[in-house]
Formats: C-alpha cells, sequence, structure tokens
C-alpha cells in the first residue's frame, strides 16, 4: 500500500497545480484532512458569532460586554499561535491537531451551558485557543506539496478553515432553532458544534499522517524555547515582535476591568467589569512575565548568534517575517472582525431578524472556499509573490474605502455584494500571505507560521477595539482601508521570497529561493 502512495504521489509531480484536488489519494487526502480539520476548529472559533444578539438578550448584556466577549474570542489565540507552532515543529502536525479538536469540546460545552457572563467570558477565552489549529494545517501542507503548488495548496486549506465562520452562521442558528424553541436555544447550536469538533479530532489522529512515505519529519531543537534566526540584526527583530503581542493582550484584561455603561429608560446605568483591580493586576503581571519568558526564549535560542557565531540552522532572511506579520495582522484582523461584528451590524443597520443577519454576514466568510485559494493560486501562477499581494492589499484599500460610505438607505444587496468584493482581497491576501511564509524556512515553518498568524490576531483585536470607542460603525471600514494601505506600502520592503521561474527542462515552475543570507 505504502509503494501504491508513493507511486501515485511521485507521478502526480509532474502534473501542474492541483489538478487532482478532488482525489482522496496521497497528499491529496492528507490536504483533505487538514482542510476538515481546520474547518470544524473554525465553526467552534465562531459558533457564538451569530448568536451574539441572542446571548446579550439572554443575559441582558450591554454592547460594551457584547463586545468584550468578541475580543475574547480571539485574545488567546495569540499566545497560543506562537506556544502551537512550536509544538509542530516537535511532536508533528497530527498529535497537535487532533488533540487540539477534542480540547475545544470541553470549554466550548462550558460556554453552552454558562448561566453567568462571568464564566461566558472565562470559557470564551479558553475556545479562543482553537484557532491556533491553523498553524497546525500550515506546517502539514508543506510536508506533503511540492514548493509550485504550495501556495494554492495552503490556499485551499486557509480558504476551507475559514469558510468555517459562514457555516457557522449559515448551519448553526437553523440546527439550533430545530432542536429547541425560544430562549436559550443557541445553546444547542454551540454545544453541537463541539461535539462535533471533538469527533472529527479522534478521526484526525487515526487517519493523519505526518509526512508521506520515505520523507523524514524535521523536528526543531527540544531544548529551543524559541524562534531561531540567522543574523544579530534578526534577533532584535524578533524580540521587537513580541512586543505588539503583549499590548494586544493587555488590552484584553483592560477591557475586562472596564466598567460598562448603557442607557435605560431611568437614564443611564453603570456596570461594574468582569475583574476586579485586583485581579486585573495579576493579569497584567502574567501578560508581563509572559513577555518577559518569550524575550528570554529568543535570546536562549539564539544565544550563539548573539555572540557573533553561526546559527545552528540554514541561513534564512528574517525581514519578511516581520514584513508578512504586518499583512497578515490586516487581511486576517479583518476577516476575524468581519466575522464577529457583521452579524450584529446588518442587524442594526437594517432592522433584520437573527438568521437574516446571519446569513448576510456569511457574505464575507462565506466566499473563502474561492478567495484564499485564488491568493495562493495567483501567488503561484505569476510567480511574483511580492507584487500579487500589493495588488490584494491596494484593492482592499479602494473596496473598504467604498464601503465607509455605506448607510440605512443603501439596498441590502449592494451592501453584501460589496462586502463580498472586499472579500476577495482581503481573503485573497491571506492566502498570498502564506504562500510565502512555509518557504522561508521549511524546518521552522510551524513557529514563523505562528507567529506571522498571532499578528492576524492582534489586527483582529484592533479592529475590534473601535466598537469600544463607540465610534460610526462605518469607520470600522475606513480605519481596515488605511491599514490596508499601509501594510502594502510596508509591502514594498519585502524581499523576494520563494519567487518561481520556468524551468527549462518542462516548463514546470520551480521555486529558486532568493539570497538565502542571515538578516
Amino acid at each position: 500500500m505504502a509503494t501504491a502512495t508513493a507511486s501515485a504521489d511521485a507521478a502526480d509531480q509532474s502534473r501542474p497545480r492541483l489538478r487532482n484536488l478532488l482525489s482522496f489519494r496521497g497528499r491529496y487526502r492528507m490536504l483533505h484532512l487538514a482542510m476538515l480539520a481546520f474547518l470544524c476548529s473554525f465553526v467552534v472559533w465562531f459558533d457564538m458569532a451569530p448568536f451574539m444578539d441572542d446571548i446579550g438578550a439572554e443575559f441582558g448584556l450591554t454592547a460594551g460586554q457584547k463586545a468584550t466577549l468578541a475580543l475574547c474570542n480571539i485574545a488567546l489565540t495569540i499566545p497560543a499561535r506562537t506556544l502551537v507552532g512550536l509544538l509542530v515543529d516537535r511532536y508533528g502536525p497530527r498529535r497537535v491537531y487532533g488533540s487540539l479538536l477534542i480540547f475545544a469540546a470541553v470549554p466550548n460545552t462550558i460556554f453552552a451551558l454558562a448561566q453567568s457572563y462571568t464564566l461566558l467570558v472565562v470559557s470564551r477565552l479558553m475556545v479562543s485557543i482553537v484557532g491556533a489549529g491553523f498553524v497546525v494545517g500550515i506546517r502539514l501542507v508543506a510536508e506533503w506539496f511540492p514548493k509550485r503548488e504550495l501556495g494554492t495548496a495552503e490556499g485551499y486549506y486557509g480558504g476551507w478553515g475559514n469558510f468555517g465562520s459562514a457555516a457557522a452562521a449559515l448551519t448553526l442558528p437553523v440546527l439550533a432553532s430545530s432542536l429547541a424553541d425560544g430562549e436559550g436555544a443557541w445553546r444547542w447550536g454551540v454545544g453541537t458544534a463541539g461535539l462535533l469538533a471533538a469527533v472529527y479530532g479522534v478521526c484526525f489522529l487515526l487517519m493523519a499522517r505526518d509526512v508521506p512515505d520515505g520523507k523524514t519529519y524535521q523536528r526543531a531543537a527540544a531544548r529551543k524555547p524559541g524562534l531561531q534566526v540567522t543574523s544579530r540584526p534578526a534577533v532584535f527583530g524578533l524580540m521587537a515582535l513580541q512586543v505588539p503581542l503583549a499590548v494586544a493582550l493587555g488590552f484584553v484584561v483592560y477591557r475586562l476591568n472596564a466598567d460598562f455603561t448603557t442607557t435605560t429608560p431611568k437614564g443611564p446605568k453603570t456596570f461594574p467589569g468582569v475583574i476586579g483591580d485586583g485581579t486585573a493586576a495579576v493579569l497584567y503581571a502574567v501578560v508581563a512575565a509572559w513577555l518577559a519568558y518569550q524575550i528570554h526564549a529568543v535570546v536562549k535560542s539564539n544565544r550563539e548568534v548573539l555572540r557573533g557565531g553561526a546559527a545552528a540552522v540554514e541561513p534564512y532572511r528574517f525581514a519578511p517575517v516581520g514584513l508578512l506579520a504586518i499583512a497578515y495582522m490586516v487581511t486576517f484582523g479583518a476577516e476575524l472582525t468581519m466575522a464577529s461584528w457583521l452579524p450584529s451590524f446588518f442587524k442594526t443597520l437594517f432592522d433584520m431578524d437573527t438568521a437574516d443577519a446571519a446569513t448576510a454576514a456569511a457574505c464575507f466568510a462565506g466566499t473563502n472556499l474561492l478567495t484564499r485559494p485564488f491568493g495562493g493560486w495567483l501567488s503561484d501562477r505569476t510567480g511574483r509573490r511580492k507584487l500579487t499581494l500589493l495588488g490584494l492589499l491596494a484593492g482592499a484599500f479602494l473596496s473598504y474605502l467604498v464601503l465607509w460610505r455605506i448607510d440605512p438607505g443603501w439596498p441590502v444587496w449592494q451592501s453584501v455584494g460589496l462586502l463580498a468584493l472586499a472579500s476577495v482581497f482581503i481573503q485573497g491576501g491571506n492566502g498570498a500571505v502564506y504562500a510565502i511564509v512555509p518557504q522561508i524556512q521549511h524546518r521552522l515553518s510551524g513557529q514563523i507560521s505562528g507567529l506571522v498568524g498571532a499578528y492576524g490576531n492582534v489586527g483582529g483585536v484592533l479592529f475590534t477595539s473601535l466598537i469600544f470607542l463607540q465610534v460610526v460603525p462605518q469607520t470600522v471600514f475606513l480605519v481596515i482601508g488605511l491599514a490596508s494601505l499601509g501594510a502594502g506600502l510596508c509591502c514594498l520592503l519585502l524581499p523576494g521570497v520563494g519567487e518561481v521561474r520556468a524551468a527549462a527542462a518542462d516548463g514546470e515552475a520551480a521555486a529558486v529561493p532568493v539570497a538565502a543570507t542571515a538578516g
């Protein structure tokens, strides 16, 4: 059986760009398994979004408290993605992904059974860890696909996973209403999502493999707690990249501690924060300690480089890591914000019911099946990965500039259509980023993916925080548009990574790393 699988994969190597995508053999089987794992993780991660107003009504939550729940839903994904990236590079995708899906069912079930706002917050924080599942599949797909197809394969993987938020919006309200009526029906939809994720987690453990037959899984050094880089400036750059992650976590603590004020028929009423000042001080200290540990891990893993010695890994450029982190902060941060916020936006702006608002909001995430793969495919097809990313960021800027002018007088179909167009550029940008990330340094692709992916959640925290400022909703679109422009300007500095050229023998595209020097 192993020989037959290896032969099928060898034959496929000469075929261009995933023409056997519908096959369930060899590397395509692993791609489908990874896609379904990511889909399950995203459904659980965003199973709260379509029920946010129902949950708010049942618990009497203010707008600020609902925004805090949305913030908690992405908070711990930030440290989790860096940790999971390290675990993947050490222990392999199969064990890490399967275990993560099984774990997700526990806090998700607690959320579905919660009877207090505090328990909603705590359980949602724990559910946010499942968002780190994305990192696992990036390494798994990179192990199974050649570089000439990697952008397209990673795009399909990411697209199906990101579609999970739309799948949750489209299916869970219908499922919940079919299982229960009235107040509390949301609990059935949320609980079922967690149960299905755990079942698939067991299936993934039984069916997935880390590498093809005859290939050895290259593991990161067990005694290296942080990402290894290959030059002294890169060490300090890596330290600097840890700071925004800690700031984002600190902002979440601030919001949990802050009081909420809402307007009632009797006048303004203030509600205390979820945590008191003492607890907030402890959590600030924990965040500071986490930042200190991250910097310590960077120093420990790169001590020889700081001393002027040779790195323990093959030289690679570090600058693309930081620049791609900025780009992903905008593209995936916008997607996270849209997935959490659009149902409430449509419900408020156009006076829709829960199911209709969730369906309208799904126009953004629902396009992921095509848009994120499109970004990866375009990057592979043109071979101009930097220009592809720049073009998609420019399109995002223009799309959000138009959305900035949206108002209740617009036809709903026009608003939905424009958001779908914006999703082409934002989610295509996600695919273009991760067409490059796995090619920076293969052995460390889990950790690099985790760091870049964590910045996506930083973007989510940044854009979601606008809700707390009670800005005009359309201002969120303007900020995302301007951020897209800024990220595009930063990417002008992006050096060539994973650019491709035509192979003289057969015209196939072959990946050619550009200037693999330290820096």
